[in-house]
């Protein structure tokens, strides 16, 4: 995200401000900058005297702020840390304390409040004073569509180039959780040598993911309508359910058949187009321009019904007897027949 490296990039410079209010739904990016703080603002000498990390629960702001206006004791600043900063201000005292403060901080005290999951009344007079004296950042939820973006970027900044299969691997096997798919990208940093592309191949051998098993490659031969590619992938899964659990399947295939009913109804259906209006990669409208020739309307209507029927069955209803294996079968057959 280009805010945070802006932030850290000026804190790298010097530039640096008497309060960081990080703000908002995707804990990685607060992370990040707080982290960041945490282990580069002091020498390691000064940080037993001159840092704190305290958590929201066990403090309260009246107190911190006292903290705040005193000298550092070994070098020329003072670092505090508040995580958890969201189960603060449930008082106006707190808030109050806050504001006495930001009206004159201390210049050798930085604030740095994770305020996770929430944000700040922008009407607020805290939220303004903020604004003058130091930065407040948000960041907003961020959604499957947008994280092989981010992985390509990031993957970019480590100098490791990622191609868009390769991406969606990593999303479609960890999801969304940014701190875990960052995880594995830094294990890759120290394996792979200085520029070295990341290949479905690297993937395979060094996280675990099947470069040929893997819910990617199942949308992409259900896409194709190539049945006994698809055939062999499921059957993959369902001597696998550890590794590749049902109910990730199928939420990746009916976001699929979703997009795809958004797609057959679109009037301009250019790659542009599409890629705006189903919030992907252009890279993957082909796939949607190939499946919209294989199934027309109705039949993906008919689809997200019978996906919709196969959760359940999944989760115990109206499955008698069948297997994983069996709801899996049956489903893909239903789907490409």
């Amino acid at each position: 995200m280009k805010e945070v490296q802006k932030i850290i990039a000026d804190i790298k410079k010097g530039d640096i401000k008497p309060i960081y209010f990080l703000a908002g739904e995707e804990s990685f990016f607060i992370d990040q900058i707080s982290q960041y703080i945490e282990n580069h603002l002091l020498p390691e000498t000064a940080k037993g005297f001159d840092q704190m990390v305290v958590y929201g629960l066990d403090v309260n702001l009246p107190d911190l702020i006292l903290q705040a206006r005193r000298f550092p004791m070994m070098g020329d600043r003072q670092v505090i840390i508040i995580k958890e900063a969201q189960h603060l201000f449930k008082k106006k005292a707190d808030t109050e304390a806050l504001e006495s403060y930001l009206n004159q901080p201390s210049p050798q005290t930085v604030l740095v409040f994770n305020y996770k999951y929430k944000k700040l009344d922008k009407r607020k007079k805290i939220y303004k004073q903020i604004l003058k004296t130091g930065i407040y950042f948000e960041t907003k939820k961020i959604y499957e569509k947008e994280v092989v973006n981010w992985i390509i970027e990031t993957a970019k900044s480590m100098n490791h180039p990622i191609d868009m299969k390769s991406a969606q691997m990593l999303t479609d096997f960890l999801g969304t959780d940014l701190s875990k798919i960052y995880n594995e990208l830094q294990k890759l940093e120290i394996i792979l040598s200085d520029a070295q592309p990341i290949t479905p191949e690297i993937i395979e051998k060094n996280i675990g993911i099947s470069k040929d098993y893997n819910n990617f490659e199942l949308k992409s031969a259900i896409a194709a309508g190539n049945y006994p590619k698809a055939q062999k992938i499921v059957q993959y899964f369902a001597a696998n359910p550890k590794e590749h659990p049902i109910v990730v399947t199928m939420a990746v295939l009916y976001n699929f058949f979703r997009d795809l009913f958004v797609y057959h109804s679109l009037n301009d259906k250019s790659s542009y187009a599409a890629a705006k209006a189903l919030g992907i990669n252009p890279y993957f409208v082909k796939e949607y321009q190939t499946a919209a020739g294989k199934y027309p309307m109705k039949k993906v209507s008919r689809n997200i019904s019978y996906l919709k029927e196969a959760d359940l069955k999944s989760k115990g209803v109206n499955s008698g007897s069948m297997t994983t294996k069996d709801i899996l079968n049956e489903l893909l057959f239903k789907l490409m027949h």
